[in-house]
């Protein structure tokens, strides 16, 4: 997507598959989809990558293996396409060859169709759940996969199911059009440096805290991490980070710039009011800082900032 290109939505939201969720304790259904279906394979223990390739359009595209194809281990059924295709995931090692790469979600997530999105977004939310539920938090024991993958039990019978934590994640600006607009960017203290030297800035964001809605939660890591009170705060749009687990739940905010910034250094190192100039040309690529990855609701929340506003500097 380029600059001048309103964005859609939050990229990883994107999905075609109908994840048939009646389906999960019917195991004559299952066995005959399997062997109809077509399979995912993901490298968890790579971060969750999978095989890709490219498309003609300049997009890429998820490899998929026949059943016969696939590699052993545990089946975890995704859902199905609009056609009735079953689909499969399975983590395994990748080996790349014959015009195939090995990527990660959050380099490829935006580059995928809607289908291909879907598929590995659930795939590998699905997959870290099951990695870090191999036993049972109540028991200790051992739990094996039931219900085609959407859940765990232990053997005394005790169930688990996939969890998601909530988190937020805000684009603060000043609520002025045009191009002198400014936005509100911060470079998060546990970041490692760019190879080429130059710093990433982003969205604030944090966790949703027990007890707390999303929208106390936008105010109060707004206050703790840069001192700013927010006058507006207006939900834009979620989508899954399964990095491990998170559904992030974005936001735009409206704060005053005369505010003084006083930063939690343990979270945020360098903080600075962008103007809409100045980060319309770091989304085109000439302007430094760098930006977030453009898979990531971070990225989609600043585009949307820059073009939901008739005077939007256009580069």
């Amino acid at each position: 997507m380029t600059s001048s290109e309103e964005p859609g939505g939050p990229p990883l939201a994107r999905t075609t598959l109908d994840r048939a969720a009646h389906r999960r304790k019917d195991e004559d259904w299952l066995a005959a989809a399997w062997d109809r279906g077509q399979v995912v394979v993901v490298d968890l223990a790579k971060g969750g990558r999978a095989l890709v390739t490219d498309r003609s359009d300049g997009g890429s595209a998820l490899v998929l293996v026949p059943p016969s194809e696939a590699p052993e281990g545990e089946r975890w059924f995704l859902g199905t396409g609009p056609d009735g295709t079953p689909f499969w995931a399975v983590d395994a090692p990748l080996t790349a060859g014959d015009g195939t790469r090995s990527m990660d979600l959050r380099s490829v997530g935006h580059l995928l169709d809607a289908r291909d999105t879907g598929l590995l977004t659930t795939a590998v939310a699905l997959g870290n759940w099951h990695r870090s539920h191999q036993f049972s938090p109540r028991t200790g024991k051992p739990t094996i996969a039931v219900e085609a993958g959407w859940a765990r039990v232990d053997p005394d019978g005790g169930l688990m199911w996939p969890r998601t934590d909530p988190a937020m994640i805000i684009l603060v600006h000043d609520g002025v059009s045009g191009p002198a607009g400014r936005c509100l960017l911060g470079h998060n203290a546990g970041w490692p440096p760019r190879p080429d030297g130059s710093r990433r800035f982003s969205c604030l964001a944090g966790f949703v805290e027990a007890g707390e809605s999303a929208e106390a939660a936008v105010a109060r890591e707004v206050y703790e991490e840069v001192g700013v009170h927010l006058s507006e705060i207006r939900y834009e749009g979620s989508q899954s980070w399964p990095y491990p687990g998170s559904l992030m739940l974005g936001f735009h905010g409206i704060a005053d710039p005369a505010q003084p910034l006083v930063l939690d250094p343990a979270e945020i190192d360098e903080a600075h009011w962008f103007t809409r100039e100045a980060v319309a040309k770091m989304v085109a690529g000439d302007g430094t800082p760098a930006l977030p990855m453009n898979s990531s609701i971070a990225f989609y929340l600043i585009e949307k900032w820059l073009h939901e506003d008739p005077e939007t500097f256009s580069g």
